[in-house]
């Protein structure tokens, strides 16, 4: 069972979010799940639920309105129209949402205050990596099907926290990738973090798709139980 509440962003809008809740009084470490381009949806709402029945308080939520590309057909869409527009992931709109997001996450009711991990599907990957990257209070970042531009692998060496990779070696534009989501992208974005001596996990799924995640219950329950174990090896005490 999830519990909704809103997230105002000062002048950008109001974001739907619903919150799994761990069984007990806590304090839990809280992650925050943010959607791919193709919009917010139940099985975000599932994956928040799925994190809470494995000891963390997990938020999954409307961080833009709407939704778009090929991967929309994957999702069944929960409708958020008064959240901000749909922003570029690197965005200083796009880090204010997030951060509005991270904290209300981070004061929810049960919470630990300073335990706070980034879970992202494709373009909410990136939104995670760019506000990690930019000093932002998470402790562990996950990122799924995620874009690795050279401009982000460029900047591996700024990388503070844990990182893990989740990703498809068929990832493709087909079903909602892009060209910055092909395996040799990630590939490279892992190399260069280990090169710079960075903690890095990388898990490469193959065949998998941009959005196997929401297709494949095989992949989807190894997904889970990697997001758990790492967030519970870096979040908790």
């Amino acid at each position: 069972m999830v519990q909704w509440v809103q997230v105002a962003t000062p002048g950008m809008g109001i974001m739907l979010a619903a919150v799994g809740r761990p069984p007990g009084p806590g304090p839990f470490p809280s992650v925050l799940l943010l959607h791919g381009s193709h919009g917010f949806a139940q099985e975000y709402v599932q994956l928040a639920q799925d994190l809470a029945d494995g000891g963390l308080l997990a938020m999954a939520a409307s961080w833009f309105q709407g939704g778009a590309g090929a991967g929309v057909r994957f999702i069944t869409p929960i409708s958020s129209p008064e959240a901000p527009p749909m922003p570029d992931a690197s965005s200083l709109e796009a880090m204010r949402t997030v951060d509005s997001l991270i904290q209300a996450a981070s004061t929810l009711p049960g919470a630990h205050p300073d335990r706070i991990g980034l879970f992202g599907h494709s373009r909410g990957g990136g939104a995670a990596l760019n506000y990690s990257l930019q000093g932002g209070n998470v402790q562990a970042v996950a990122l799924n099907s995620t874009g690795y531009p050279r401009q982000l692998t460029d900047r591996s060496a700024q990388v503070k926290t844990p990182i893990l990779m989740l990703h498809g070696t068929a990832d493709h534009p087909d079903d909602g990738g892009s060209a910055a989501t092909n395996i040799q992208m990630a590939r490279d974005f892992e190399t260069a973090l280990r090169g710079a001596g960075k903690r890095v996990e990388a898990v490469y799924y193959e065949g998998g798709r941009h959005n196997s995640i929401f297709t494949s219950s095989t992949q989807r329950h190894d997904e889970v139980q990697h997001v758990l174990a790492f967030f519970r090896r870096h979040l908790c005490p």
